[in-house]
């Protein structure tokens, strides 16, 4: 069995606490993790608040931080296999994925390495002619990161990577479910040079070390990527210490398919939107919206791709989709089917779970044409995809943003000015036409409504992780006059 320790100020700590972590393949233990408690996130948040303002990180230059954040890229390419094996044990994520991804994640490193000296302040024209005026960035504050179970390493990487670029320090909690990677990462973070308390990495349970951490005095901004349920919770927190907060939550993302698509390739973009990642993703394409004339056709052709798909052990390089990543997810994805199917909707294909061991659950598909089903509305957060048809563009796009989430969206039409009006009408922070799940450091990424707000990716993460500062100089040699002398 493996052991895993927390890293709290430079230093890798076993904690008082410890709990075990299930692999979701087998269902059996295979590793020893540690149980972060309140003590453990109030040691980790002022070991943070330290190298913040004492430690030798608030000397450092921005090129100088940039400089290591290129030695952590590179770290984390040369060690990407190792990571991914990780984080597919941990979380049943197949290793085609997860290797993939976690090359990808290193880019994301290099990109913010890059962005650290470009992080300017400004001259203001100020209306005083005996005044020079500018404004200053500097970093935010302690920041407390709170990632999900799912691409761990992707999803922490567009929260470090931008705040350590902006100067911040910050304290990492990995979830519970399939802590591996982060902690793991850590060893990446030590290695790289990074002063003791800049980066903390831990994990534990929400009530305990979650709670702990969204409320604690000295954290100034919360990155949290989750359910909105859970985000809830922590905004609820953070009126303790008034933290800023950027949440990205989940979706129900509409997938468009007009006649004119090209239906093979619109396929593919579906079944990797949807199926992909075993579903787990907060951008799956869950709903698709096809044109009623070629519904059955698009049917047909998904129906044949899903049942073609290899389900196994997620470590198999043939695998294309491996287990949900715990339990309770399984048990989630099987009852909403069974509700769904319950209210009318129409079983394709799936929706049974396989007599195997481990969290597996089929690639399914819903028709739920005139069908008022649980399955459009609620996230299943696993590879299910809900069928409904439309007739004309208008009706298209009122079915597309009949939801409460707004996460991404996907268009697939060969008409140009079509898709500029959906683009324009969508009410998503992601619109993808003829391509699905394309993401990269340089675009900035998040939602709407349900889906939260801010902004991960892009220059525009850097600068979310500073606040400005307002300088004024006098540049007159005359004396300020007394002010209760009339004159």
């Amino acid at each position: 069995m493996q052991r895993f320790q927390s890293y709290i100020n430079g230093e890798f700590l076993d904690g008082e606490a410890r709990f075990q972590s299930i692999d979701p393949a087998t269902g059996d233990v295979w590793a020893d993790m540690p149980e972060a408690r309140e003590a453990d996130v109030d040691s980790a948040v002022n070991a943070a608040e330290r190298a913040l303002y004492e430690g030798p990180w608030a000397r450092l230059t921005a090129t100088q931080r940039g400089k290591l954040l290129y030695k952590l890229a590179d770290l984390v390419a040369a060690n990407a296999q190792k990571l991914a094996e990780l984080e597919t044990h941990d979380t049943g994520k197949i290793i085609r994925e997860t290797s993939a991804q976690i090359a990808y994640v290193a880019d994301y490193y290099r990109y913010y390495a890059g962005i650290a000296d470009k992080i300017e302040g400004s001259y203001l024209p100020i209306d005083k002619p005996d005044m020079d005026v500018w404004l200053r960035r500097e970093p935010i504050g302690v920041v407390a990161m709170v990632v999900p179970w799912n691409s761990q390493l992707f999803l922490s990487a567009v929260k470090i990577g931008p705040a350590l670029a902006a100067g911040c320090t910050m304290v990492v909690k990995a979830s519970e479910d399939g802590p591996a990677p982060l902690l793991e990462f850590a060893r990446l973070v030590h290695e790289a040079g990074f002063p003791a308390g800049v980066v903390n990495i831990l994990t534990g349970f929400g009530p305990s070390c979650g709670a702990a951490l969204a409320r604690h005095p000295k954290v100034a901004h919360i990155a949290f990527t989750g359910g909105p349920e859970t985000a809830r919770h922590i905004v609820r927190n953070s009126a303790e210490n008034l933290a800023s907060t950027s949440l990205e939550l989940g979706g129900k993302s509409p997938f468009i398919v007009f006649a004119d698509a090209d239906l093979e390739s619109a396929a593919n973009a579906q079944v990797a939107g949807i199926f992909a990642a075993t579903g787990q993703s907060c951008v799956a394409g869950s709903r698709l919206i096809v044109e009623r004339s070629v519904k059955d056709a698009f049917l047909s052709i998904l129906k044949r791709k899903a049942e073609a798909i290899r389900i196994g052990a997620p470590l198999d390089m043939a695998t294309e989709v491996g287990p949900l990543a715990t339990k309770r997810q399984q048990d989630h994805v099987a009852a909403l089917v069974e509700k769904s199917v319950g209210s009318g909707a129409r079983l394709v294909v799936g929706g049974q779970r396989p007599d195997a061991d481990g969290y597996y659950f089929p690639p399914t598909i819903l028709d739920c044409d005139g069908v008022a089903s649980p399955s459009l509305t609620e996230e299943f957060f696993g590879p299910v995809l809900s069928v409904v048809s439309f007739e004309t563009e208008a009706e298209a796009l009122k079915l597309a943003n009949d939801t409460r989430y707004g996460l991404a969206s996907g268009v697939f039409t060969q008409n140009l000015t079509r898709a500029h009006r959906l683009m324009k009408g969508i009410r998503a922070g992601v619109v993808w036409v003829n391509t699905y799940r394309a993401v990269s450091p340089i675009a900035p990424f998040g939602g709407f409504g349900l889906s939260g707000h801010g902004r991960e990716g892009g220059i525009a993460a850097a600068l979310d992780y500073t606040r400005t500062k307002t300088i004024w100089l006098r540049t007159s040699d005359d004396p300020i006059p007394d002010p209760f002398v009339m004159r």
